[in-house]
């Protein structure tokens, strides 16, 4: 695909050297106990603005020319894109609008505020997020940097991959399996061309919402789908409405599956996390680790590595994964 491949994720990863926090992969014993295998989180929850997100972001706002940072960037996000977006403005010195979901969680839309962002808030169940990115865009002349349909996101999200890659070889370990959340596909995309790279043969699969797998249906039909529907629950961070036509083009050239997660496996794996790698880890970042948890496949005797890939999470919602 032009623009994105395993030499835009190393171009991509230069780019943040210093800029982003290089996370750290995490191992618990106890958990191998659990899982019957060797089990690497990447800890993307600890990530500046507590996800994955900002790589994708900083590294399509750093390519872009002086004249374009000026007049300013635009997204459309659940949460999670919009404070990857608001960060890399600040970080930038450029304005931005972050074209939200009025369902988003109140931490997601009150952090892209403290990054300096202006948010527009819009009814998922009646309005378009597209349209009305795309009136911004027109009417201010900005720039848009979408969540995961654009080949230097992809790369940016890429250099997960790469850092898995580089952590697990000084543990001394060769992943064979790897499991990623997905919604529209960016993060999937670029950590799976990663460590397919280094890692020749792996298993690779996707991790979505019960009821909600838009990109193991696009997988298998080999065209983009929707969700009927905005799935509601807990997994905001996976509840874009179809996936994403670049990272299907790039999935489409490895073997993967698709699993999927319930709200109740999620709230599981997010008590979990906290209990044996103490990690604050949000639904959708843990969809992962739930499906490893509930024996959705089979990786006795391996080495699986995943992405906890976000910790915004309400404190309503955390203290229920506690206490379940």
């Amino acid at each position: 695909m032009p623009g994105f491949g395993i030499d835009a994720i190393h171009e991509a990863a230069r780019r943040l050297t210093g800029q982003v926090v290089r996370t750290p992969l995490l191992n618990s014993p106890m958990l191998d106990d659990l899982v019957g295998a060797r089990v690497l989180v990447k800890a993307e929850c600890l990530q500046l603005t507590g996800s994955f997100k900002v790589r994708g972001a900083l590294n399509a706002l750093l390519a872009l020319d002086e004249g374009a940072r000026r007049a300013g960037i635009v997204t459309y996000s659940a949460g999670n894109h919009g404070q990857g977006v608001a960060a890399a403005a600040r970080l930038a010195g450029c304005p931005a609008v972050i074209v939200m979901p009025s369902t988003a969680p109140r931490i997601k839309v009150d952090n892209c505020r403290w990054w300096g962002a202006e948010t527009v808030l819009y009814d998922p169940r009646t309005e378009d997020r597209e349209e009305i990115t795309r009136r911004i865009r027109e009417e201010r002349g900005m720039t848009l940097i979408p969540p995961f349909d654009h080949p230097r996101v992809m790369a940016g999200q890429g250099t997960v991959g790469l850092e898995i890659a580089e952590q697990a070889r000084q543990l001394g370990l060769t992943p064979d399996t790897v499991l990623v959340n997905c919604s529209g596909g960016g993060l999937a995309a670029g950590v799976i061309t990663a460590l397919d790279d280094a890692f020749p043969g792996l298993a690779h699969h996707i991790v979505e919402p019960a009821g909600f797998d838009k990109m193991a249906r696009s997988l298998a039909t080999g065209r983009v789908c929707a969700n009927p529907r905005p799935p509601g629950g807990l997994m905001d961070a996976l509840s874009g409405p179809a996936a994403g036509a670049r990272p299907l083009a790039v999935l489409r050239q490895y073997d993967v599956t698709g699993l999927t997660a319930t709200d109740q496996e999620v709230l599981a794996a997010m008590g979990t996390a906290h209990r044996l790698l103490k990690l604050v880890v949000e639904p959708g970042a843990a969809a992962s680790l739930a499906a490893l948890l509930s024996g959705k496949v089979d990786v006795r005797g391996g080495v699986v590595a995943l992405v906890a890939s976000g910790g915004n999470v309400d404190p309503s919602v955390y203290r229920e994964a506690l206490t379940d």
